[in-house]
């Protein structure tokens, strides 16, 4: 559980100073910007290894139980997941209807999958994990609006709509088959 904790304090934590843009500046400004957003990304990817790791330590010494979610949520989980993917997709398409009405569509795709993962996991090792990701895109969604930036704006149904459902139900269908491969866990 240690492994995983670092992990998430590492990959939060670098996340979180991009919201704080006094300090980031004067990191840019003391290390230049190609060497900060290498070191960023370093933390990033080293975050994210521990996270994985940690959470695979977590899994095989034995779930830590909280609470038995009722089987009337995995169908909630499973279109929140697929909202998710279509929100990720779109973050990624040319502008459109979905990307200016999530106005944020990446902290919304993180907001949706963590939430998901969190209403069908009752283990603290989940809760740990999913509720951190949670509160820190509920955060950061505070401080983009805090820091003015509106985000996407509004337009009309354009081919990025089409591209960002299309490209996010792919994803889903394929999660069916990559879940327990990756993860180890079927999703249903």
């Amino acid at each position: 559980m240690k492994v995983l904790l670092v992990g998430l304090v590492v990959f939060l934590g670098i996340h979180t100073l991009t919201t704080l843009r006094e300090p980031r500046a004067a990191l840019i400004g003391r290390l230049g910007e190609g060497p900060y957003k290498g070191l960023y990304s370093l933390a990033s990817a080293v975050g994210l290894g521990l996270i994985v790791w940690g959470f695979g330590r977590y899994r095989s010494s034995g779930y830590i139980a909280v609470w038995d979610p009722p089987g009337w949520l995995h169908p909630v989980a499973l279109v929140l997941i697929w909202l998710s993917f279509v929100a990720l997709a779109a973050a990624y398409s040319p502008a459109g209807k979905i990307k200016g009405l999530l106005r944020h569509p990446m902290l919304v795709g993180v907001k949706s999958w963590a939430l998901a993962h969190l209403l069908v996991n009752g283990d603290l090792g989940s809760i740990l994990l999913f509720g951190s990701l949670l509160a820190w895109a509920v955060y950061d969604r505070i401080s983009v609006k805090r820091r003015g930036q509106s985000g996407a704006p509004a337009s009309d149904v354009t081919a990025g709509d089409a591209i960002a459902v299309v490209a996010g139900s792919v994803a889903y269908a394929a999660m069916f088959w990559l879940h327990p491969l990756l993860i180890g866990v079927p999703v249903n």
